[in-house]
């Protein structure tokens, strides 16, 4: 085990309560990266107090690899129009950042009023291209994660309430 279900939970309190003072009095949209980062989404949404709205986005770049294949493809996109309005991106886990920049340059195309990004892990360790990143719940070293929507090859432990590592 990495990080504890309680060790997680802590930390997404703390994010949840300084997003809340930051959008207090506007209404954002919230798009979670599908599909690893559904959890983590679910779990900050119900420790913000603001006005949301909820939208998806898809894209994969790991197959079944433990490592980014850097082929970024979309598989899900919004619906709602994002022009002038505040956007929360929420992510499981950046690490190259080539799936990030691709996703935070599409957003961007369609003229947010702003664009934050938040995400569960950061493993600096492995980032190719850099990437604006507002919050981060833990940084990790540069080890296979799973569990608490992270899946293992396979597409497997994303249901674990913890996060784990593979052994060496």
């Amino acid at each position: 085990m990495l990080i504890s279900s309680a060790h997680i939970q802590e930390g997404i309190r703390k994010l949840g309560a300084e997003l809340t003072e930051i959008y207090a009095g506007r209404r954002i949209v919230v798009i979670p990266l599908l599909r690893g980062g559904f959890m983590f989404a679910a779990d900050l949404i119900r420790n913000m107090d603001v006005d949301l709205q909820i939208e998806f986005l898809g894209a994969a770049s790991y197959g079944e690899q433990t490592r980014s294949s850097g082929e970024v493809r979309l598989t899900l996109d919004t619906t709602l129009p994002l022009s002038g309005r505040d956007v929360l991106l929420v992510e499981d886990i950046v690490d190259t950042g080539l799936t990030l920049a691709y996703i935070q340059k599409l957003i961007k195309s369609r003229n947010p009023a702003s664009l934050r990004t938040v995400v569960l892990l950061d493993k600096k360790a492995r980032r190719q291209v850099d990437v604006e990143v507002y919050g981060c719940v833990f940084s990790i070293p540069d080890r296979f994660v799973f569990g608490y929507g992270l899946d293992s090859p396979g597409g497997y432990g994303r249901n674990l309430p913890d996060i784990v590592t593979l052994k060496d």
